[in-house]
């Protein structure tokens, strides 16, 4: 149980030390920012379990160039990783 105690403190300790590197880094470096274009839907559920989705277009979305999301805007690898947003009704 020791063992185990002493494992979870020190995942937790490297996470918190690599957000902070990260965002000390993001800093240093002056907020780096791009662009990633997403396209959008929107889900609407229907009848019978079923849904339809409608394609409400493309748009440049602001992220930011780091590991973790800084400045309230998601990472730039994580937005080219998944290109589209969806948005339930």
């Amino acid at each position: 149980m020791r063992w185990l105690q002493r494992i979870v403190v020190i995942l937790v300790a490297a996470t918190v030390a690599l957000y902070v590197g990260d965002w000390g880094i993001y800093k240093m470096r002056g907020s780096p920012q791009s662009k990633v274009t997403v396209s959008r839907y929107i889900t609407i559920p229907l009848k019978g379990n079923k849904s339809e989705y409608d394609y409400l277009g493309s748009i440049a979305v602001a992220c930011s160039v780091s590991l973790f999301s800084q400045d309230g805007e998601s990472a730039c690898w994580r937005l080219r990783r998944h290109p589209t947003q969806n948005t339930t009704m």
